[in-house]
């Protein structure tokens, strides 16, 4: 009966359906996707219906049938590691972690590409845009290499190269009727970060290169500016409340110097 089960026509299910899917799981789903929109293997309305299902999807067993006729397979549940690894503490030395990059390329033809998030950039990384455009965003990724290249070509078109702060950037790309953005080269870099040389060619398009800060960090700056206006609030209020009571303690003296004068004329006019 098991033999019959196992060699029939319905396959096993995959291992821990039920289980809860991340934003990254979700984010590599959607790279899946995008590299097959670029191949040709999906349209532009079966891509937007999937890229649909894949960010409203909670469990692996919603992610799994939306890239299972596709070259890369289905998503599996993660294993379970039994040993306990001490986790990323954030610093340049942790987000250097060596291996293969978990996307290599990307192409937009009258379309557009995003790497974005938790990714892991290769050493070296090819992108195409042809009347199309494209994003790739190092803010939250990790890095092959202390030195990675990115390798742009726009033609008629854009793309878009974020880093974070304290990343060096070295530009060597070539345009014609066209550009690279030199405005964040020659800011010196932080100790142990990577160093990211955009090179390439433009024609009738560009490549810029902007530095923001990540979102930890602009929730971190959010709430220091939060943080400032209601210390600067408190700071009015006690001052509004300080001149009140002064203005309060004014007026008693004003009415008691009245009060004792009066007394004076009393005596007086007694005496």
């Amino acid at each position: 009966m098991t033999d019959a089960v196992s060699s029939g026509g319905t396959p096993p299910r995959p291992p821990g359906p039920e289980l809860r899917a991340s934003d990254a799981d979700r984010e590599r789903v959607s790279d899946v996707l995008r590299d097959a929109l670029a191949e040709g293997r999906l349209d532009m309305e079966e891509f937007e219906e999937r890229l649909d299902a894949t960010y409203k999807a909670r469990t692996y067993g919603e992610l799994a049938p939306i890239t299972r006729d596709l070259p890369v397979g289905q998503v599996v549940a993660p294993k379970v590691d039994m040993l306990k690894r001490p986790e990323p503490d954030g610093s340049w030395a942790s987000r250097i972690v060596g291996g293969e990059g978990s996307s290599t390329w990307a192409v937009a033809v009258m379309s557009g590409f995003q790497r974005k998030g938790r990714w892991t950039v290769p050493r070296r990384f090819n992108c195409f845009a042809f009347w199309g455009g494209g994003e790739l965003d190092l803010r939250e990724a990790n890095f092959t290499d202390g030195e990675v290249e990115i390798n742009c070509v726009a033609i008629m078109g854009g793309m878009q190269v974020i880093v974070p702060p304290g990343v060096e950037v070295v530009v060597r790309g070539i345009g014609i009727m066209g550009g690279f953005d030199h405005r964040e080269q020659g800011v010196p870099g932080e100790p142990g970060a990577p160093r990211v040389v955009v090179t390439g060619f433009a024609f009738w398009g560009g490549v810029g290169i902007e530095r923001k800060p990540t979102r930890a960090e602009r929730r971190a700056l959010r709430e220091e500016r939060r943080q400032q206006r209601l210390d600067r609030r408190e700071a009015v209020r006690e001052l509004r409340e300080s001149v009140r009571d002064d203005a309060r303690d004014a007026h008693r003296r004003m009415i008691g110097g009245h009060h004792d004068m009066m007394r004076d004329r009393r005596r007086r006019r007694e005496d």
